[in-house]
Protein backbone atom coordinates (compact mmCIF):
# COMPACT_ATOMS: atom_id res chain seq x y z
CA UNK A 1 0.00 0.00 0.00
CA UNK A 2 1.77 3.10 -1.27
CA UNK A 3 -0.46 6.09 -0.61
CA UNK A 4 -0.56 9.26 1.47
CA UNK A 5 -2.37 9.99 4.68
CA UNK A 6 -4.43 12.93 5.92
CA UNK A 7 -4.63 14.88 9.16
CA UNK A 8 -8.39 15.61 9.00
CA UNK A 9 -10.00 14.42 12.25
CA UNK A 10 -12.16 11.28 11.89
CA UNK A 11 -11.50 11.04 8.16
CA UNK A 12 -12.02 7.44 7.00
CA UNK A 13 -8.96 5.75 5.52
CA UNK A 14 -8.71 3.12 2.80
CA UNK A 15 -5.82 0.76 2.16
CA UNK A 16 -5.14 -0.87 -1.20
CA UNK A 17 -3.30 -4.02 -2.27
CA UNK A 18 -2.98 -4.09 -6.06
CA UNK A 19 -1.95 -7.33 -7.76
CA UNK A 20 -1.42 -8.36 -11.36
CA UNK A 21 -0.68 -6.35 -14.49
CA UNK A 22 -0.35 -2.59 -15.07
CA UNK A 23 -3.92 -2.51 -16.33
CA UNK A 24 -5.08 -3.58 -12.87
CA UNK A 25 -2.83 -0.92 -11.35
CA UNK A 26 -4.65 1.72 -13.40
CA UNK A 27 -7.95 0.35 -12.08
CA UNK A 28 -6.61 0.71 -8.53
CA UNK A 29 -5.59 4.31 -9.20
CA UNK A 30 -9.04 5.14 -10.54
CA UNK A 31 -10.79 3.57 -7.55
CA UNK A 32 -8.59 5.42 -5.07
CA UNK A 33 -8.98 8.69 -6.96
CA UNK A 34 -12.76 8.37 -6.77
CA UNK A 35 -12.63 7.51 -3.05
CA UNK A 36 -10.34 10.44 -2.34
CA UNK A 37 -12.84 12.72 -4.09
CA UNK A 38 -15.50 11.26 -1.79
CA UNK A 39 -13.54 12.38 1.25
CA UNK A 40 -11.48 9.31 2.08
CA UNK A 41 -7.81 9.38 2.96
CA UNK A 42 -5.36 6.71 1.88
CA UNK A 43 -3.66 4.49 4.46
CA UNK A 44 -0.11 3.27 3.81
CA UNK A 45 -0.56 0.22 6.06
CA UNK A 46 -3.17 -2.23 7.29
CA UNK A 47 -3.30 -0.88 10.83
CA UNK A 48 -4.44 2.59 9.84
CA UNK A 49 -7.15 1.53 7.39
CA UNK A 50 -10.86 1.45 8.10
CA UNK A 51 -11.22 -0.93 5.17
CA UNK A 52 -8.72 -2.64 2.84
CA UNK A 53 -9.30 -3.16 -0.90
CA UNK A 54 -7.57 -6.11 -2.57
CA UNK A 55 -7.47 -5.78 -6.37
CA UNK A 56 -6.94 -9.37 -7.51
CA UNK A 57 -5.49 -11.11 -10.55
CA UNK A 58 -7.27 -14.17 -11.95
CA UNK A 59 -5.37 -14.88 -15.16
CA UNK A 60 -3.46 -17.99 -14.01
CA UNK A 61 -4.07 -20.45 -11.21
CA UNK A 62 -0.82 -19.30 -9.59
CA UNK A 63 -2.09 -15.70 -9.73
CA UNK A 64 -5.37 -16.78 -8.15
CA UNK A 65 -3.46 -18.46 -5.33
CA UNK A 66 -1.43 -15.28 -4.79
CA UNK A 67 -4.67 -13.29 -4.69
CA UNK A 68 -6.22 -15.61 -2.11
CA UNK A 69 -3.07 -15.33 0.01
CA UNK A 70 -3.18 -11.53 -0.19
CA UNK A 71 -6.84 -11.55 0.85
CA UNK A 72 -5.99 -13.80 3.79
CA UNK A 73 -3.14 -11.54 4.86
CA UNK A 74 -5.36 -8.47 4.71
CA UNK A 75 -8.03 -10.23 6.78
CA UNK A 76 -5.45 -11.33 9.36
CA UNK A 77 -3.93 -7.86 9.62
CA UNK A 78 -7.06 -5.74 9.35
CA UNK A 79 -10.22 -7.85 9.24
CA UNK A 80 -12.28 -5.53 7.02
CA UNK A 81 -11.61 -6.48 3.40
CA UNK A 82 -13.34 -5.74 0.08
CA UNK A 83 -12.23 -7.76 -2.96
CA UNK A 84 -12.27 -6.55 -6.57
CA UNK A 85 -10.46 -7.26 -9.83
CA UNK A 86 -10.29 -10.18 -12.24
CA UNK A 87 -10.63 -12.90 -9.63
CA UNK A 88 -13.67 -11.06 -8.32
CA UNK A 89 -15.57 -12.84 -11.09
CA UNK A 90 -15.17 -15.99 -8.96
CA UNK A 91 -16.97 -14.71 -5.87
CA UNK A 92 -17.95 -18.20 -4.70
CA UNK A 93 -14.34 -19.38 -4.65
CA UNK A 94 -13.25 -16.27 -2.76
CA UNK A 95 -15.99 -16.59 -0.16
CA UNK A 96 -15.32 -20.30 0.22
CA UNK A 97 -11.71 -19.55 1.11
CA UNK A 98 -12.40 -16.33 3.04
CA UNK A 99 -16.02 -16.06 4.21
CA UNK A 100 -15.12 -12.94 6.23
CA UNK A 101 -14.75 -10.66 3.16
CA UNK A 102 -17.21 -7.78 3.23
CA UNK A 103 -17.90 -7.62 -0.51
CA UNK A 104 -16.66 -8.99 -3.84
CA UNK A 105 -16.83 -7.14 -7.17
CA UNK A 106 -15.47 -7.95 -10.62
CA UNK A 107 -12.91 -6.33 -12.89
CA UNK A 108 -13.19 -2.55 -13.49
CA UNK A 109 -16.51 -2.36 -11.62
CA UNK A 110 -15.60 1.00 -10.13
CA UNK A 111 -19.07 2.04 -9.00
CA UNK A 112 -19.70 -1.23 -7.16
CA UNK A 113 -16.36 -0.99 -5.34
CA UNK A 114 -17.06 2.58 -4.23
CA UNK A 115 -20.56 1.64 -3.11
CA UNK A 116 -19.13 -1.24 -1.05
CA UNK A 117 -16.65 1.09 0.63
CA UNK A 118 -19.42 3.60 1.38
CA UNK A 119 -21.52 0.82 2.90
CA UNK A 120 -18.86 -0.67 5.14
CA UNK A 121 -16.88 2.48 5.98
CA UNK A 122 -19.19 5.48 5.44
CA UNK A 123 -17.23 8.62 4.52
CA UNK A 124 -16.67 11.31 7.09
CA UNK A 125 -18.92 14.32 6.77
CA UNK A 126 -16.47 16.89 8.10
CA UNK A 127 -17.22 20.49 7.06
CA UNK A 128 -13.89 21.03 5.32
CA UNK A 129 -13.42 17.77 3.40
CA UNK A 130 -14.92 19.15 0.18
CA UNK A 131 -12.63 22.17 0.30
CA UNK A 132 -9.41 20.13 0.22
CA UNK A 133 -7.77 19.74 -3.21
CA UNK A 134 -8.16 16.14 -4.39
CA UNK A 135 -5.41 15.23 -6.86
CA UNK A 136 -5.55 11.96 -8.76
CA UNK A 137 -4.02 9.06 -6.87
CA UNK A 138 -0.92 7.55 -8.48
CA UNK A 139 0.57 4.23 -7.42
CA UNK A 140 3.60 4.69 -9.68
CA UNK A 141 6.42 7.21 -9.24
CA UNK A 142 5.53 10.74 -10.32
CA UNK A 143 7.69 10.64 -13.46
CA UNK A 144 5.98 7.76 -15.26
CA UNK A 145 2.33 6.83 -15.70
CA UNK A 146 0.30 4.07 -17.30
CA UNK A 147 -2.22 5.32 -19.85
CA UNK A 148 -4.97 2.74 -20.41
CA UNK A 149 -6.70 3.28 -23.75
CA UNK A 150 -9.25 0.45 -23.76
CA UNK A 151 -10.78 -2.43 -21.84
CA UNK A 152 -11.32 -6.01 -22.93
CA UNK A 153 -10.20 -7.97 -25.97
CA UNK A 154 -11.73 -9.41 -29.16
CA UNK A 155 -9.28 -12.30 -29.47
CA UNK A 156 -10.14 -15.85 -28.43
CA UNK A 157 -6.67 -17.25 -27.70
CA UNK A 158 -6.89 -20.84 -26.49
CA UNK A 159 -4.82 -20.21 -23.35
CA UNK A 160 -6.54 -17.00 -22.24
CA UNK A 161 -9.76 -16.08 -20.42
CA UNK A 162 -9.35 -12.29 -20.47
CA UNK A 163 -12.46 -11.75 -22.68
CA UNK A 164 -14.45 -13.72 -20.10
CA UNK A 165 -13.04 -11.60 -17.27
CA UNK A 166 -12.99 -8.17 -18.89
CA UNK A 167 -15.32 -8.49 -21.87
CA UNK A 168 -14.91 -7.54 -25.50
CA UNK A 169 -12.85 -4.58 -26.69
CA UNK A 170 -14.19 -1.26 -25.43
CA UNK A 171 -12.04 1.68 -26.54
CA UNK A 172 -11.96 4.98 -24.68
CA UNK A 173 -12.72 8.18 -26.59
CA UNK A 174 -9.58 9.59 -28.15
CA UNK A 175 -10.14 13.06 -26.69
CA UNK A 176 -10.57 11.58 -23.20
CA UNK A 177 -7.31 9.65 -23.53
CA UNK A 178 -5.45 12.74 -24.75
CA UNK A 179 -6.87 14.91 -21.96
CA UNK A 180 -5.70 12.39 -19.40
CA UNK A 181 -2.24 12.26 -20.98
CA UNK A 182 -2.01 16.05 -21.05
CA UNK A 183 -3.02 16.20 -17.39
CA UNK A 184 -0.42 13.59 -16.43
CA UNK A 185 2.35 15.43 -18.25
CA UNK A 186 1.33 18.72 -16.63
CA UNK A 187 1.60 16.96 -13.23
CA UNK A 188 5.17 15.83 -13.89
CA UNK A 189 4.94 12.63 -15.94
CA UNK A 190 7.94 12.27 -18.24
CA UNK A 191 7.09 8.81 -19.58
CA UNK A 192 3.69 7.55 -20.74
CA UNK A 193 3.24 3.79 -20.93
CA UNK A 194 0.32 3.06 -23.26
CA UNK A 195 -1.48 -0.12 -22.19
CA UNK A 196 -4.54 -2.20 -23.06
CA UNK A 197 -5.24 -5.84 -23.87
CA UNK A 198 -4.62 -5.09 -27.56
CA UNK A 199 -3.19 -1.65 -28.25
CA UNK A 200 -3.14 -2.20 -32.03
CA UNK A 201 -6.91 -2.71 -32.04
CA UNK A 202 -7.63 0.61 -30.37
CA UNK A 203 -10.75 2.16 -31.91
CA UNK A 204 -11.80 -0.87 -33.97
CA UNK A 205 -15.00 -1.22 -31.94
CA UNK A 206 -15.92 2.44 -32.53
CA UNK A 207 -15.00 2.33 -36.23
CA UNK A 208 -12.11 4.64 -35.37
CA UNK A 209 -14.48 7.51 -34.66
CA UNK A 210 -12.94 10.98 -34.76
CA UNK A 211 -13.09 13.69 -32.11
CA UNK A 212 -12.00 17.31 -32.11
CA UNK A 213 -8.73 17.90 -30.32
CA UNK A 214 -6.99 21.29 -30.23
CA UNK A 215 -8.78 22.49 -33.35
CA UNK A 216 -8.47 19.39 -35.52
CA UNK A 217 -10.02 15.96 -35.81
CA UNK A 218 -8.18 12.94 -34.41
CA UNK A 219 -9.21 9.33 -34.98
CA UNK A 220 -9.39 6.69 -32.27
CA UNK A 221 -6.51 4.82 -33.88
CA UNK A 222 -3.13 3.75 -32.55
CA UNK A 223 -1.18 5.78 -35.11
CA UNK A 224 -3.13 8.99 -34.53
CA UNK A 225 -2.89 8.51 -30.77
CA UNK A 226 0.86 7.98 -30.91
CA UNK A 227 1.36 11.05 -33.08
CA UNK A 228 -0.68 13.27 -30.74
CA UNK A 229 1.06 11.97 -27.63
CA UNK A 230 4.36 12.83 -29.30
CA UNK A 231 3.20 16.46 -29.56
CA UNK A 232 2.95 16.86 -25.78
CA UNK A 233 5.67 18.89 -24.08
CA UNK A 234 7.52 18.00 -20.87
CA UNK A 235 9.51 21.24 -21.13
CA UNK A 236 11.61 23.02 -23.70
CA UNK A 237 9.66 21.54 -26.58
CA UNK A 238 10.68 18.02 -25.60
CA UNK A 239 8.04 15.28 -25.97
CA UNK A 240 7.55 12.70 -23.22
CA UNK A 241 8.78 9.18 -23.68
CA UNK A 242 5.77 7.35 -25.14
CA UNK A 243 6.07 3.58 -24.85
CA UNK A 244 3.64 1.17 -26.56
CA UNK A 245 2.75 -2.09 -24.82
CA UNK A 246 0.69 -5.13 -25.88
CA UNK A 247 0.96 -4.35 -29.59
CA UNK A 248 -0.31 -7.08 -31.91
CA UNK A 249 1.67 -6.98 -35.19
CA UNK A 250 -1.17 -5.89 -37.46
CA UNK A 251 -0.05 -4.28 -40.75
CA UNK A 252 -0.79 -0.74 -39.54
CA UNK A 253 1.86 -1.11 -36.83
CA UNK A 254 4.37 -0.34 -39.59
CA UNK A 255 3.06 3.25 -39.59
CA UNK A 256 4.30 3.99 -36.06
CA UNK A 257 7.94 3.11 -36.83
CA UNK A 258 8.61 6.42 -38.67
CA UNK A 259 7.25 8.25 -35.62
CA UNK A 260 10.00 6.54 -33.61
CA UNK A 261 12.60 7.58 -36.16
CA UNK A 262 11.32 11.17 -35.88
CA UNK A 263 11.65 11.14 -32.09
CA UNK A 264 7.91 11.50 -31.42
CA UNK A 265 7.58 7.96 -30.06
CA UNK A 266 9.97 5.95 -27.89
CA UNK A 267 11.68 3.36 -30.13
CA UNK A 268 10.19 0.41 -28.27
CA UNK A 269 7.51 -2.14 -29.12
CA UNK A 270 6.11 -4.76 -26.76
CA UNK A 271 4.63 -7.48 -29.01
CA UNK A 272 3.19 -10.69 -27.49
CA UNK A 273 4.34 -13.19 -30.13
CA UNK A 274 3.81 -16.16 -27.73
CA UNK A 275 5.47 -18.70 -30.10
CA UNK A 276 6.92 -19.11 -33.59
CA UNK A 277 5.99 -22.63 -34.65
CA UNK A 278 3.05 -22.36 -37.11
CA UNK A 279 1.50 -25.52 -35.66
CA UNK A 280 1.63 -24.25 -32.07
CA UNK A 281 0.36 -20.81 -33.09
CA UNK A 282 -2.63 -22.40 -34.79
CA UNK A 283 -3.34 -24.45 -31.67
CA UNK A 284 -3.10 -21.24 -29.63
CA UNK A 285 -5.48 -19.57 -32.10
CA UNK A 286 -2.83 -16.95 -32.81
CA UNK A 287 -1.73 -15.50 -36.19
CA UNK A 288 0.79 -17.90 -37.78
CA UNK A 289 2.86 -15.53 -39.91
CA UNK A 290 6.27 -15.83 -38.25
CA UNK A 291 8.22 -15.58 -41.52
CA UNK A 292 6.56 -12.31 -42.47
CA UNK A 293 7.23 -10.99 -38.97
CA UNK A 294 10.96 -11.55 -39.51
CA UNK A 295 10.79 -9.50 -42.71
CA UNK A 296 8.96 -6.72 -40.91
CA UNK A 297 11.45 -6.71 -38.04
CA UNK A 298 14.21 -6.19 -40.58
CA UNK A 299 12.27 -3.36 -42.20
CA UNK A 300 11.56 -1.68 -38.85
CA UNK A 301 15.25 -1.75 -37.97
CA UNK A 302 16.15 -0.20 -41.30
CA UNK A 303 13.77 2.70 -40.64
CA UNK A 304 14.64 3.06 -36.93
CA UNK A 305 17.92 1.33 -36.00
CA UNK A 306 17.41 2.17 -32.31
CA UNK A 307 14.13 0.26 -32.02
CA UNK A 308 13.95 -2.25 -29.17
CA UNK A 309 11.45 -5.08 -29.49
CA UNK A 310 10.37 -7.08 -26.47
CA UNK A 311 8.10 -10.08 -26.39
CA UNK A 312 6.91 -13.00 -24.31
CA UNK A 313 6.72 -16.67 -25.22
CA UNK A 314 4.95 -19.72 -23.82
CA UNK A 315 6.85 -23.00 -23.66
CA UNK A 316 5.24 -26.38 -23.06
CA UNK A 317 1.91 -25.57 -24.70
CA UNK A 318 -0.17 -28.75 -25.25
CA UNK A 319 1.07 -30.55 -28.35
CA UNK A 320 4.38 -28.66 -28.51
CA UNK A 321 6.96 -31.14 -29.80
CA UNK A 322 10.74 -30.94 -29.62
CA UNK A 323 10.72 -29.89 -33.28
CA UNK A 324 8.25 -27.09 -32.48
CA UNK A 325 10.46 -25.88 -29.67
CA UNK A 326 13.62 -26.00 -31.81
CA UNK A 327 11.74 -24.00 -34.44
CA UNK A 328 11.07 -21.35 -31.77
CA UNK A 329 14.74 -21.25 -30.74
CA UNK A 330 15.88 -20.93 -34.37
CA UNK A 331 13.33 -18.16 -34.92
CA UNK A 332 14.62 -16.29 -31.87
CA UNK A 333 18.20 -16.57 -33.13
CA UNK A 334 17.10 -14.93 -36.38
CA UNK A 335 14.73 -12.38 -34.83
CA UNK A 336 17.33 -11.13 -32.31
CA UNK A 337 14.71 -9.58 -30.04
CA UNK A 338 16.03 -7.14 -27.48
CA UNK A 339 13.99 -8.22 -24.46
CA UNK A 340 12.29 -11.59 -23.98
CA UNK A 341 10.19 -13.08 -21.23
CA UNK A 342 9.28 -16.76 -21.16
CA UNK A 343 6.55 -18.62 -19.30
CA UNK A 344 5.82 -22.28 -18.76
CA UNK A 345 2.32 -23.14 -19.95
CA UNK A 346 -0.10 -23.27 -17.06
CA UNK A 347 -3.73 -24.39 -17.43
CA UNK A 348 -6.27 -21.69 -16.66
CA UNK A 349 -9.73 -22.69 -15.51
CA UNK A 350 -12.14 -22.07 -18.36
CA UNK A 351 -9.48 -21.83 -21.10
CA UNK A 352 -9.92 -23.80 -24.34
CA UNK A 353 -6.33 -25.07 -24.18
CA UNK A 354 -7.17 -27.29 -21.23
CA UNK A 355 -9.00 -29.71 -23.52
CA UNK A 356 -6.16 -30.03 -26.06
CA UNK A 357 -4.41 -33.40 -26.38
CA UNK A 358 -0.75 -34.23 -25.70
CA UNK A 359 0.01 -32.15 -22.60
CA UNK A 360 3.72 -31.52 -22.10
CA UNK A 361 5.18 -33.08 -18.92
CA UNK A 362 6.29 -30.61 -16.26
CA UNK A 363 9.91 -31.74 -16.38
CA UNK A 364 9.97 -31.09 -20.14
CA UNK A 365 8.51 -27.61 -19.60
CA UNK A 366 11.28 -26.86 -17.10
CA UNK A 367 13.98 -28.10 -19.45
CA UNK A 368 12.64 -26.05 -22.36
CA UNK A 369 12.26 -22.98 -20.17
CA UNK A 370 15.93 -23.24 -19.18
CA UNK A 371 16.97 -23.57 -22.82
CA UNK A 372 14.97 -20.60 -24.06
CA UNK A 373 16.30 -18.43 -21.26
CA UNK A 374 19.88 -19.41 -22.13
CA UNK A 375 19.35 -18.39 -25.76
CA UNK A 376 17.60 -15.11 -24.97
CA UNK A 377 20.12 -14.13 -22.29
CA UNK A 378 22.97 -14.70 -24.72
CA UNK A 379 21.25 -12.52 -27.32
CA UNK A 380 20.55 -9.83 -24.74
CA UNK A 381 24.14 -9.87 -23.49
CA UNK A 382 25.48 -9.37 -27.01
CA UNK A 383 23.06 -6.53 -27.75
CA UNK A 384 23.90 -4.73 -24.50
CA UNK A 385 27.64 -5.25 -25.00
CA UNK A 386 27.30 -3.42 -28.33
CA UNK A 387 26.16 -0.34 -26.42
CA UNK A 388 29.38 -0.05 -24.40
CA UNK A 389 31.13 3.17 -25.35
CA UNK A 390 27.97 4.78 -26.67
CA UNK A 391 26.03 7.69 -25.19
CA UNK A 392 22.33 7.03 -24.61
CA UNK A 393 19.44 8.91 -22.97
CA UNK A 394 18.40 7.55 -19.57
CA UNK A 395 15.42 8.42 -17.39
CA UNK A 396 16.29 8.40 -13.69
CA UNK A 397 14.14 6.27 -11.37
CA UNK A 398 16.06 6.61 -8.11
CA UNK A 399 19.02 8.54 -6.73
CA UNK A 400 21.03 7.04 -3.88
CA UNK A 401 22.91 8.52 -0.94
CA UNK A 402 26.65 9.39 -1.14
CA UNK A 403 28.97 6.49 -0.29
CA UNK A 404 32.03 6.76 1.94
CA UNK A 405 33.96 8.34 -0.93
CA UNK A 406 31.21 10.86 -1.61
CA UNK A 407 30.17 9.19 -4.87
CA UNK A 408 26.43 9.32 -5.57
CA UNK A 409 24.84 6.53 -7.57
CA UNK A 410 21.54 6.40 -9.41
CA UNK A 411 19.32 3.86 -11.15
CA UNK A 412 17.55 4.59 -14.39
CA UNK A 413 16.33 3.07 -17.62
CA UNK A 414 17.20 3.45 -21.27
CA UNK A 415 14.58 3.80 -23.97
CA UNK A 416 14.84 0.02 -24.40
CA UNK A 417 13.71 -0.60 -20.81
CA UNK A 418 10.15 -0.45 -19.52
CA UNK A 419 9.74 -0.24 -15.73
CA UNK A 420 9.39 -3.48 -13.76
CA UNK A 421 9.82 -5.83 -16.73
CA UNK A 422 13.10 -4.90 -18.45
CA UNK A 423 16.61 -3.99 -17.38
CA UNK A 424 18.14 -0.98 -15.67
CA UNK A 425 21.00 1.46 -16.16
CA UNK A 426 23.18 1.90 -13.08
CA UNK A 427 25.04 5.20 -12.83
CA UNK A 428 27.95 6.30 -10.67
CA UNK A 429 29.40 9.72 -10.02
CA UNK A 430 26.14 11.58 -10.61
CA UNK A 431 25.43 15.19 -9.75
CA UNK A 432 23.98 15.82 -6.30
CA UNK A 433 21.10 17.76 -7.91
CA UNK A 434 19.99 14.82 -10.04
CA UNK A 435 16.42 13.74 -9.28
CA UNK A 436 13.98 11.00 -10.25
CA UNK A 437 12.38 11.86 -13.57
CA UNK A 438 15.40 13.65 -14.98
CA UNK A 439 16.44 12.51 -18.45
CA UNK A 440 20.21 12.58 -18.88
CA UNK A 441 22.76 11.43 -21.41
CA UNK A 442 24.84 8.52 -20.11
CA UNK A 443 28.16 7.15 -21.30
CA UNK A 444 27.89 3.36 -21.15
CA UNK A 445 30.97 1.75 -19.61
CA UNK A 446 29.93 -1.85 -18.95
CA UNK A 447 27.11 -4.32 -19.61
CA UNK A 448 25.92 -7.72 -18.48
CA UNK A 449 23.09 -9.91 -19.77
CA UNK A 450 20.34 -7.59 -18.52
CA UNK A 451 21.69 -4.20 -17.38
CA UNK A 452 23.99 -1.35 -18.35
CA UNK A 453 26.48 0.58 -16.20
CA UNK A 454 27.81 4.05 -16.86
CA UNK A 455 28.37 7.69 -15.94
CA UNK A 456 26.67 10.95 -16.94
CA UNK A 457 28.09 12.13 -20.24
Amino acid sequence: MNTTTSSIPDQKKVGMVSLGCPKALVDSERILTRLRADGYAMSPDYAGADVVLVNTCGFLDSAKEESLQAIGEAIAENGRVIVTGCMGEEADAIRAAHPQVLAVTGAHQYEQVVEAVHEHAPPSQGPFVDLIPQPDVKLTPRHYSYLKISEGCNHSCAFCIIPDLRGKLASRRIDAVLREAEKLVAAGTKELLVISQDTSAYGVDTRHESRMWKGHEVRAHMTDLARELGQLDIGGGTPPWVRLHYVYPYPHVDAVIPLMAEGLLTPYLDIPFQHASPKVLRAMKRPANEAKVLERLKGWREICPEIAVRSSFVVGFPGETEDDFKYLLDWLEEAQLDRVGAFRFEPVEGAQANALPDPVPEEVKEERYARIMEVTERISAAKLAAKVGKTIPVIIDEVGEPDEDGDIGATGRSQADAPEIDGSVYLRNVDANLAAGDIVDVQVEEADAHDLFGVPA
